[in-house]
C-alpha cells in the first residue's frame, strides 16, 4: 500500500503535508474500520452505513420534495471535548449546507442546529433497527417547548 501523506517538518515547528498520487486524497478519507480510541461511540452512525429504500414525506405548507437524484451526503466527526459528533450536511442541488451537533439518546441519534432560513431545527433517527430506520425533521420556535414535525423518512435497508 502506497502512503498517502509525506510530511515536512520546518524550524517553526509546523508539519505540512502533501497529497502523493492521484489517489492519496481519497485514501486519506477513507477508513477501513472505525478508530479504537472511539470504541463504542463509534457505533453511533456505523449502524446506518448501508443502502437504503426511502419513503419521504412532507408536512410543510410549501412541500419541499428531493427531485431525481437530489439527495445530500454528511460528513462527520467526534468531538471528545463536547462529546458529541460535530456533523455538516450537504444538499448539492440546493446549495445548502447544515451544520449540526449530534448525540446518542434512548431512542436513536439527535442532530440539533440553528439556521437563519429556519430557526432551530432537529434531525432525529429513531427506531433504528438492521433493516428499518423512521427520521424526522422538526422544528421550534419557542426554545423547544412545543415542536412542528417538517419532514419524515421511513427507510428499509435494501439487500
Amino acid at each position: 500500500m502506497t502512503q498517502a501523506f509525506s510530511s515536512e517538518t520546518f524550524s517553526a515547528g509546523a508539519v505540512t503535508q502533501k497529497v502523493e498520487g492521484a489517489q492519496g486524497l481519497i485514501a486519506a478519507l477513507i477508513a477501513s474500520a472505525p478508530a479504537p480510541e472511539l470504541s463504542e461511540k463509534a457505533d453511533l452512525f456505523g449502524r446506518l452505513v448501508g443502502s437504503w429504500e426511502v419513503d419521504l414525506i412532507s408536512h410543510r405548507p410549501d412541500p419541499i420534495l428531493p427531485k431525481a437524484g437530489e439527495w445530500g451526503t454528511m460528513i462527520r466527526f467526534y468531538d471528545e471535548s463536547i462529546d458529541a459528533w460535530r456533523c455538516t450536511w450537504h444538499g448539492p442541488m440546493r446549495g445548502v449546507v447544515r451544520s449540526f451537533l449530534a448525540r446518542a439518546d434512548d431512542d436513536g441519534i439527535v442532530l440539533d442546529g440553528v439556521f437563519d432560513d429556519e430557526g432551530p431545527l432537529r434531525w432525529i433517527f429513531s427506531e433504528i433497527t438492521n433493516d428499518p430506520f423512521k427520521w424526522r425533521a422538526v422544528v421550534s420556535s419557542d426554545n423547544w417547548k412545543t415542536e412542528n414535525l417538517i419532514q419524515e423518512m421511513f427507510a428499509r435497508r435494501q439487500i
